[in-house]
C-alpha cells in the first residue's frame, strides 16, 4: 500500500487508541478514512492520535487528535498515554513534550510502565468552557434530566480540560443510570455550544471516584482521562475530595493529582495490541504478521 503510514492499535484502561505516525509527511488523516476505520471492528476507536512533525523546536511532535465520527478533538489523556509509549518503545526516552490544539503538555513514563499525563491547568469560566449563558458559579449549573419536579439528573459541575466537560453527581450506582440515552442529549445541549463531555460521578470516599463517561463525538467509553480530570478538580472545588484521588472508569483506575501549581496530571497504563500500516485518504489498512503469528 503505497500511501501506508504505520499505525499502532493500542488501548488505555479499555479506551481504544489508534496511533498514527504522520511525521515527515504534509498530509492528514481525513474524516472519511477515520470514520472508516472506526466501522471497522478490528480497527475500531475512540480517539486517533495523529503525530506529526513538531511545529516548535521545544516539542517532541504535534498531536492531532481526532474522534471516531471524524472531527477534531482537542484533549485525550488516554490517548497520549499511548502516544508516550509508542514513542517510548521507538527512541527509548522516557519523557516528552507534545503540542496540541489545546496546549503544550509534558508526558512521562514512570516505573513500573505507568505514564504520567501534565493536561494542564483546568478552566472554570463559563466564557471559556465554554457554555452559552453566565454562571458565576461553575461548581454547580441549572441544567436537568427528567420532570423539573424529580429531575433524573441535574446540577451538574463544569469544567474544560482543553474540552468541554459536565459532570452529574449522584449517591447511588453510576451504573444505574442511562447514561447511554442521556448523553446524546446532553452532548448536544443548547447549553453547550461546542458540546460537551458528559459523566456520571460517585464518591466512594474522599480519596475515591466512580465514574463513567459519554465522550463527545465517540460516545460511552471505557475510560476518558480529561473527564477524570475534570470530575476529580470539580470534587476539590465542591470540598468533596482531597487533591490527588483515584478515578474509577469502567475500564480500570486512573490517579488524578490536583497540584499546588494548579497543573492536573493523570497517571495510568497503556496497553499495545498490533501494528499495521494503513492509508491516511480513505483509511484501508493492513495489518503486520505479528512473530507469533509466522511462528505458527
Amino acid at each position: 500500500m503505497s500511501a501506508g503510514v504505520p499505525f499502532a492499535k493500542m488501548n488505555g484502561l479499555g479506551n481504544d487508541i489508534l496511533v498514527v505516525d504522520m511525521r515527515g509527511r504534509d498530509d492528514r488523516v481525513t474524516p472519511q478514512a477515520a470514520i472508516a476505520l472506526a466501522a471497522d471492528p478490528a480497527t475500531r476507536f475512540d480517539q486517533i492520535m495523529a503525530i506529526h512533525d513538531p511545529r516548535h523546536e521545544l516539542t517532541d511532535a504535534y498531536v492531532r487528535i481526532l474522534n471516531c465520527d471524524g472531527t477534531d478533538a482537542q484533549a485525550c489523556g488516554n490517548g497520549m498515554r499511548c502516544v508516550v509509549q509508542a514513542l517510548g518503545a521507538e527512541t527509548g526516552k522516557t519523557r516528552f513534550t507534545f503540542q496540541t490544539v489545546a496546549g503544550v503538555l509534558t508526558a512521562e513514563e514512570q516505573d513500573g510502565g505507568l505514564i504520567s499525563v501534565d493536561m494542564g491547568e483546568p478552566v472554570f469560566a463559563w466564557d471559556k468552557i465554554p457554555l452559552s449563558e453566565e454562571f458565576r458559579d461553575t461548581r454547580m449549573i441549572e441544567l436537568q434530566i427528567g420532570p423539573i419536579e424529580a429531575p433524573v439528573l441535574h446540577s451538574p459541575s463544569v469544567a474544560s480540560m482543553g474540552n468541554p466537560h459536565a459532570i452529574f453527581w449522584v449517591d447511588s450506582d453510576v451504573r444505574s443510570y442511562e447514561l447511554e440515552k442521556f448523553g446524546p442529549i446532553l452532548e448536544h445541549h443548547p447549553m453547550f455550544p461546542e458540546r460537551a463531555n458528559i459523566s456520571i460521578a460517585r464518591m466512594v470516599s474522599r480519596q475515591e471516584m466512580d465514574l463513567r463517561t459519554w465522550e463527545r463525538g465517540a460516545g460511552l467509553t471505557r475510560a476518558c482521562g480529561s473527564a477524570a480530570c475534570a470530575a476529580a478538580v470539580s470534587a476539590v472545588r465542591k470540598r468533596m475530595a482531597e487533591r490527588t484521588m483515584t478515578v474509577n472508569v469502567p475500564g480500570g483506575p486512573l490517579v488524578i493529582t490536583w497540584r499546588d501549581d494548579n497543573h492536573v496530571v493523570m497517571t495510568g497504563p497503556a496497553e499495545w495490541e498490533f501494528a499495521g500500516t494503513l492509508d491516511p485518504q480513505t483509511g484501508s489498512w493492513q495489518r503486520h504478521q505479528e512473530p507469533s503469528e509466522a511462528a505458527q
